[in-house]
């Protein structure tokens, strides 16, 4: 059974609601008006038309709409798809979480919003593909403006389990918690101080994010084994990603080299053409050093 092509329609620009605007480089938005006005749109974007109204959400395409607008084109080839404005919202988010350009802020930003719509930590987490955990720390560090903690986060400084426990800590006790967790080395040396420089520079010059709302800051007190246990929570973690990463090469290897001996075997290809499987997926036939898709002889 083949696939039906989705329909597509022109749509006026002007009907178009971006439900999640993303501000975008200049030099690279002007280089695909550029290169649409040379070559024309190569996909199209992808739309909701609201029930009964001739007006439409945008799921997927703001840089490709924004290009049409500039060129001062009035339609723009759209898919129309039936979803909600919520579902809408969500793929426009997904969107811009999978491009490769993108700062740290703008994908907790992008998990803040999904939470202020309304979705649970682990409905975010399914959509984005984050951990639940890591989904309720991002969005308890943004609901309380940490935004230099949230940083530190994703750049990979501390893990979100010690910035958790730093926010809700008083002032003072992290302090005191890391002094002894480094004397009892449960700590690496480098750790303590990455956690005490943003400590200090938060201390200093604030979290960085006006909160939202009333503080929800807790009065639990942070002790050296609060940090150590967060510290072996995110060791662990790691260890199992990079165990699974581990596995899964060594699956793709097997595959991999069993698939390049099958296919030296006359009577197997034979048996694929038979079946009318005429090539292989790119990356597959790249691995076992085709060059090519086609394994034909």
């Amino acid at each position: 059974m083949t696939q039906e092509a989705p329909e597509i329609r022109m749509v006026p620009v002007d009907a178009i609601t971006v439900l999640n605007p993303r501000v975008r480089n200049k030099r690279v938005f002007q280089e695909l008006v550029t290169s649409i006005a040379h070559l024309g749109l190569k996909k199209p974007i992808t739309v909701s038309q609201r029930p009964g109204r001739a007006r439409y959400d945008l799921a997927c395409g703001q840089g490709r709409l924004e290009a049409f607008i500039a060129l001062g084109q009035a339609e723009i080839p759209a898919i129309v798809i039936d979803a909600t404005e919520d579902d809408c919202f969500v793929m426009s988010l997904v969107e811009n979480l999978a491009r490769r350009q993108h700062s740290p802020l703008e994908l907790v930003r992008a998990i803040g919003a999904l939470r202020e719509r309304g979705y649970s930590h682990s409905d975010i987490a399914a959509k984005v593909d984050f951990t639940r955990e890591y989904v309720y720390a991002i969005c308890y560090l943004l609901e309380n403006g940490e935004e230099k903690l949230i940083n530190a986060v994703e750049r990979g400084v501390i893990p979100h389990t010690i910035a958790m426990e730093i926010a809700k800590a008083k002032e003072g006790e992290v302090q005191q918690a890391l002094a002894q967790a480094y004397e009892e080395k449960a700590l690496p040396g480098n750790q303590v101080l990455a956690i005490r420089q943003i400590i200090e520079q938060r201390n200093t010059s604030g979290k960085g994010l006006r909160q939202r709302g009333g503080p929800q800051r807790s009065t639990r007190r942070v002790t050296s084994e609060a940090l150590i246990r967060a510290y072996q929570r995110e060791t662990e973690r790691q260890r199992q990603l990079v165990k699974r990463a581990s596995l899964t090469r060594s699956r793709l290897l097997f595959v991999t080299s069993a698939m390049k001996k099958l296919l030296e075997d006359d009577h197997f290809v034979t048996l694929l053409r038979a079946e009318g499987l005429q090539s292989l997926p790119t990356a597959l036939a790249e691995r076992i050093g085709m060059g090519g898709a086609s394994h034909g002889r």
